[in-house]
C-alpha cells in the first residue's frame, strides 16, 4: 500500500490520497481518470499526481509502460473534452466577448486566430509542456476548428514526453518522488512570473496606443 507513503510526504496529501486511492483501487486506468481530471480542472496538479503514477509504478502496483500509457491517455481525453468546448463556444461567441471587454477588440481576436492558423500545430505540441497552458491551449484549438487528426497528434506527442519526464522522475525517486513536485512549482512560478509581465506590457502598449489616438483627433 502506497497510502501510508503519501501520508509521510505530501502536504496535499488530500488531492495525491484521492489519487492513490484511483490507481490502488483500478490500477493504471486510475491514474489516467486522475490526469484526465487534471486537465479539465487544472488546480489538481499533474505535478503530484504524475510521480505519483512513477511511483505506484516502481512498487508494482502496475507496470511502467500501463503508466505511460493511461496517464497520456487521459490527456488526450482531458484535452479533447476541451476542445470540444472551444469549438462550441466558436469564434464567433469569443469575438463578441472581445468586444465587450476592456483594451480587447474583435481584432486581437482575429490576430490570434490567423496566428494559431499559422502556428497551431506547433502550439499545440510546446503547450502541453507548459504548466498553466497544458489545459488551456485545447480551448483555442477547439475555437479555431483546427483539424481533429493534427490536434491529436500533438497532443499526444506533447502529452507523452510531459508525462514521461514526470512518471519517470517518480519511478526513479521513489519513496522521494514529491521531491519532483518542488522542481515543478519552481517552474510553474517562472511562467506566471511572465505571463504576469507579458499581460503588463500589453496593457501599457494598449493604453498608449489609445491616449494617442484621443491626442490625435
Amino acid at each position: 500500500m502506497i497510502n501510508r507513503y503519501v501520508a509521510q510526504a505530501a502536504p496535499e496529501d488530500g488531492i495525491a490520497g484521492w489519487a492513490v486511492d484511483l490507481m490502488e483501487r483500478i490500477g493504471g486506468p486510475g491514474a489516467g481518470i486522475a490526469v484526465a481530471l487534471e486537465n479539465l480542472f487544472p488546480p489538481l496538479p499533474s505535478e503530484v499526481i504524475l510521480p505519483l503514477a512513477g511511483f505506484a509504478a516502481s512498487r508494482g502496483d502496475f507496470g511502467l509502460a500501463s503508466a505511460l500509457f493511461w496517464t497520456t491517455l487521459g490527456s488526450v481525453v482531458g484535452a479533447l473534452a476541451l476542445y470540444w468546448i472551444g469549438a462550441a463556444v466558436g469564434l464567433r461567441r469569443v469575438r463578441a466577448i472581445a468586444e465587450r471587454m476592456p483594451l480587447v477588440n474583435a481584432e486581437d481576436i482575429d490576430r490570434c486566430q490567423a496566428w494559431f492558423d499559422k502556428h497551431g500545430s506547433k502550439a499545440v505540441f510546446f503547450g502541453r509542456m507548459i504548466p498553466i497552458f497544458r489545459s488551456l491551449i485545447s480551448v483555442p484549438a477547439g475555437v479555431a476548428r483546427m483539424p481533429l487528426g493534427r490536434f491529436l497528434v500533438y497532443t499526444t506527442l506533447g502529452s507523452l514526453i510531459w508525462n514521461s519526464i514526470f512518471v519517470l522522475s517518480g519511478y526513479a525517486l521513489g519513496e522521494n518522488w514529491e521531491r519532483v513536485e518542488g522542481y515543478a512549482g519552481s517552474f510553474q512560478k517562472i511562467v506566471i512570473l511572465a505571463v504576469l509581465v507579458a499581460v503588463a506590457v500589453f496593457v501599457v502598449v494598449r493604453l498608449r496606443r489609445r491616449n494617442e489616438a484621443r491626442t490625435a483627433r
